[in-house]
């Protein structure tokens, strides 16, 4: 009986003859007996997916946060204190809302059998020595099956023989360039690294292989990510948490205050029991802010949608404002910073060295010399140099849509033709002009590929592949035009060129050929043919990086933020565009996937703290890299598009997957997709995030103010021992609240961002949204102000009727009067108040002081409200208000310019002791 799992080096390392006594099987493969068996024993050959949530579970959690349950324990006590309207309406704010979250998830996280996707749905094995097309769930350890270019590879498996085989393993290591497998052993850098194993959920790029599976299912390394990442439970995001703390800490300053309250409403003004619980429940209600969890939710839906337009598709509404809150970014290369697009940017000839503009799979571009265009018919070795680009090629390029094209065979042979078309070479008329006879195909053991052509009656091979390949079998040397003999100083030339452009990252391909005579075509193989070449030049590639990219690394930069790079490349690629993008500098460090595994916890943690690339590391490495930098106190999100990338990205405080390039896999995983698979897009992101919060704290500001206003008046009642009448009853305090208050908070939450958002350091982890610039702001200068000016205006009406402090009365018109001109004074300093808390150190006057149309809306809508209260009979009779005079409206009319001007003048010393910071 095999083992449920086979490691991959025994099998890698094993010959035939063990192999197939390892598993049991032979070159003719199971007979059904036996593959029944051991799909009972070992499983379908399929990735099993973890419990998902219900639609229920998701519902309901949008009416359980704490939040959410302070608003339900508010409407009950609102219950209690006999204010049943009050409590009705405290409840549908917290239902619409819940019903709100809940869409907006909906909408953004539709479930999908994505890792399902991933594997192929038939495949085709060998049973009783026949061929025989099965599912690929059916398939089992000990099965021989048959792959060819197109195909995905349905298990782990060992290659039995192969033809030219390349295999795109881009989604398990990351890296750009196909991975050439063949029958025989051989163990390269990496963990992916074995040459005769194919892995599960990667494609075959070229060529065709026999091959038999060792281990399939969640024991394949594809299932080993998967596992991995459905083992990670996602972590409450830094909102979820503040939001929690802060709901705590409203809930203990509510409470106290409504114990004092009560205690000093019965034994120092002797009120009765009953009354007295009234007005302290009352209290209670009044300081808890029942519009923080709605405008929360319609902030990070803004941000969602303004996110969307900026490429991004947000999964989860928290996930907004962790974006904002990022301090690290643990970015994939390939296909994040790079375009996962393989193009030749360098052509070497003996003679001459020509640049290539243009990115990417895209004739836009051209060959050139001293930055100037080049005629090729002038340079008869760049021809032949790019005709063997063209020819020697089996590779093909097609237009899905006017921008985006499908590569149908190897990345680097899609780049010599796109190299050829820059270069304006005809190459459909080249193909009639030369057709090919016959080709040699690549393979890993001689490293190169040859093909034969008839040119104007002659037999000519062309031959490509890695440059030691081509020297050693190289006696000639091409250079203008003319054929010599290759000497030592041209070897010398030709790899000190090779050494340049390997220093700088980059891939060099060379480029050979030989007239062929009668005999050598009747026995035209590899040993006949690829001999005595004609050496003609190099070809230089690399994945080039995204053009917006570095615009994006130094607006991480300017915001503190570091970014870091985890790629499954090698290490000199990997800090090569590093460099070239402005993420490090000379000095940083690179860190392989070999030095990784021999690193503690603590040596890693310190390790991330630099700067710092990971090169040739595997998935787990990934999951490593993200859990020491949180370790470290960083706010971390992770980029990527592949399988590998997965669980790094649902370990991330939020994970980004690519959405054009990225496997669904990734994807799922993620807390946000890219639409457009621009790094750039992720600065946007951020921008909007910090926005969030910042519009998030200004709300705060907002509401607690005006508890300040509402309150002491209350402890005017108190102190007075009664002798001052209530100047607010608790349904004109809950109609700031609930009323009054809520659309302009809203607007708060559609405010720009303020100049200079991503210039300043991401918030650090010990800051709060109750932060003590906050509860300064709100109650020692918005809350005193508002609570002067309406103590003033409640006293204002009784001085207009003839009463003084020692008389003042609660019962009678005077005293409704005066009771609405302190509800109207509250209003009217809230109006000052939500445009003052728009910036926190910019002007109004610089942003637009009606730039906002959602407040300027609020305001108007404010002021309606207030008079609806006024002057409808049966809302006077509810919120115990009546009719005020011109005099009246006058005094509320000249409440906001000053508490505007007065702002902006502190506005203006915080700028100027800002500046003088920066410049000391």
């Amino acid at each position: 009986m095999i083992k449920k799992r086979i490691g991959t080096n025994d099998v890698a390392s094993s010959s035939k003859k063990e192999l197939f006594k390892l598993l049991e099987s032979s070159m003719q493969g199971l007979d059904d007996t036996e593959a029944r068996r051991r799909l009972a024993d070992f499983g379908a050959n399929e990735i099993q997916q973890s419990k998902k949530r219900s639609q229920l579970q998701v519902f309901v959690k949008n009416f359980v946060s704490l939040m959410a349950l302070l608003l339900w324990v508010s409407g009950t006590i609102a219950l209690l204190a006999g204010m049943p309207e009050l409590g009705v309406a405290i409840w549908l704010v917290n239902i619409i809302n819940g019903l709100f979250s809940f869409w907006q998830e909906y909408a953004a996280q539709k479930a999908t059998n994505s890792l399902e996707k991933m594997l192929p749905t038939y495949t085709t094995v060998i049973r009783n020595n026949n061929n025989r097309r099965i599912n690929a769930q059916d398939l089992v350890p000990g099965d021989v099956f048959v792959i060819q270019a197109g195909n995905s590879i349905p298990a782990d498996a060992r290659v039995l023989s192969a033809e030219s085989l390349e295999i795109d393993e881009s989604a398990l290591t990351g890296e750009s360039e196909t991975a050439t497998k063949d029958q025989n052993y051989a163990k390269t850098e990496g963990k992916f690294g074995q040459n005769n194993i194919i892995y599960a959920g990667t494609t075959v790029a070229r060529g065709t292989a026999t091959a038999v599976a060792f281990n399939t299912g969640m024991e394949t390394e594809f299932g080993k990510i998967t596992n991995l990442t459905q083992k990670q439970g996602k972590l409450k995001s830094p909102l979820q948490l503040e939001l929690n703390r802060l709901t705590k800490q409203i809930s203990v300053i509510a409470i106290i205050i409504g114990v004092v309250f009560l205690i000093a409403a019965v034994f120092f003004v002797h009120y009765p029991w009953t009354k007295s619980f009234v007005f302290a429940l009352g209290m209670i209600v009044a300081f808890i802010p029942e519009g923080l969890l709605p405008t929360v939710t319609l902030s990070l839906a803004q941000g969602v949608q303004r996110m969307s337009k900026k490429h991004a598709l947000v999964k989860e509404l928290s996930s907004v404002e962790t974006l904002g809150e990022t301090s690290v970014i643990a970015s994939d290369k390939t296909g994040t910073l790079t375009q996962n697009q393989m193009t030749v940017n360098h052509l070497w000839l003996p003679d001459n060295n020509f640049e290539v503009t243009g990115e990417g799979y895209s004739n836009n571009g051209q060959v050139q010399i001293k930055q100037q265009k080049v005629d090729i018919e002038k340079y008869p070795d760049l021809k032949l140099l790019l005709t063997i680009s063209a020819l020697n090629n089996d590779s093909k390029i097609e237009k899905t849509t006017e921008k985006k094209t499908k590569v149908i065979g190897t990345p680097t042979e899609a780049a010599h033709i796109i190299v050829a078309e820059k270069a304006e070479l005809e190459i459909p008329q080249l193909v009639k002009e030369q057709p090919r006879l016959k080709e040699l195909p690549f393979d890993s053991g001689r490293k190169l590929m040859t093909t034969i052509h008839s040119v104007n009656g002659k037999n000519i091979a062309y031959v490509k592949g890695a440059l030691s390949s081509i020297m050693q079998r190289s006696g000639k040397i091409r250079i203008n035009g003319e054929v010599r003999t290759l000497n030592n100083d041209d070897r010398k030339s030709i790899e000190d060129a090779n050494r340049h452009y390997a220093s700088m990252g980059l891939r060099s391909l060379a480029l050979a050929y030989r007239e062929l005579n009668e005999n050598e075509m009747e026995i035209a193989d590899q040993n006949n043919i690829e001999n005595r070449l004609v050496f003609v030049g190099l070809t230089v590639m690399a994945d080039p990086p995204r053009p917006e990219i570095y615009a994006a690394i130094k607006k991480c930069h300017d915001a503190k933020i570091r970014v870091i790079m985890v790629t499954g490349d090698s290490a000199l690629t990997a800090k090569s565009v590093a460099l070239k993008i402005g993420m490090i500098s000379e000095d940083a460090r690179v860190i392989t996937g070999n030095e990784l595994e021999k690193m503690d916890d603590q040596a890693l943690r310190d390790a991330v703290k630099q700067e710092i690339v990971f090169a040739r590391v595997a998935p787990e490495h990934k999951y490593r890299i993200v859990k020491a930098c949180q370790a470290n106190g960083e706010i971390v999100a992770s980029t990527g598009d592949g399988v590998n990338d997965a669980p790094a990205l649902k370990q991330a405080d939020i994970g980004i997957a690519m959405g054009v390039t990225g496997t669904d896999v990734a994807k799922d995983a993620a807390d946000m997709i890219l639409t457009d698979d621009n790094f750039a897009s992720i600065v946007a992101a951020v921008e909007e995030g910090r926005t969030v919060y910042s519009n998030i704290q200004k709300f705060l500001l907002y509401i607690l103010n005006s508890n300040v206003p509402e309150a002491i008046p209350s402890v005017l009642f108190l102190l007075s021992r009664g002798m001052i009448p209530l100047p607010l009853t608790v349904m004109q305090i809950l109609t700031v609240d609930l009323g009054t208050d809520m659309l302009p908070a809203l607007g708060l939450g559609a405010e720009k961002s303020e100049p200079g958002v991503m210039e300043q350091p991401p918030r650090a982890r010990n800051s709060h949204l109750l932060a003590r610039s906050v509860i300064w702001k709100a109650f020692a200068w918005y809350g005193a102000a508002a609570a002067l000016i309406s103590t003033f205006a409640y006293l204002f009406v009784n001085y207009m009727h003839g009463y003084t402090i020692t008389n003042l009365s609660e019962n009678g018109e005077v005293y409704v009067q005066a009771t609405t001109m302190t509800l109207a004074a509250i209003v009217f300093c809230q109006i000052a108040a939500a445009i003052n808390c728009r910036t926190e150190k910019t002007s109004v006057f610089t942003i637009g002081l009606f730039s906002n149309r959602h407040i300027i809306r609020g305001i108007v809508v404010e002021i309606a409200l207030l008079s609806s209260l006024m002057y409808v009979p049966v809302l006077q009779e509810l919120f115990n208000t009546t009719a005020i005079g011109l005099t009246e409206w006058i005094f509320l009319a000249a409440i906001p310019l000053p508490l505007i001007l007065v702002e902006e003048i502190r506005k203006y010393f915080v700028r100027l002791r800002a500046a003088k910071n920066k410049n000391s």
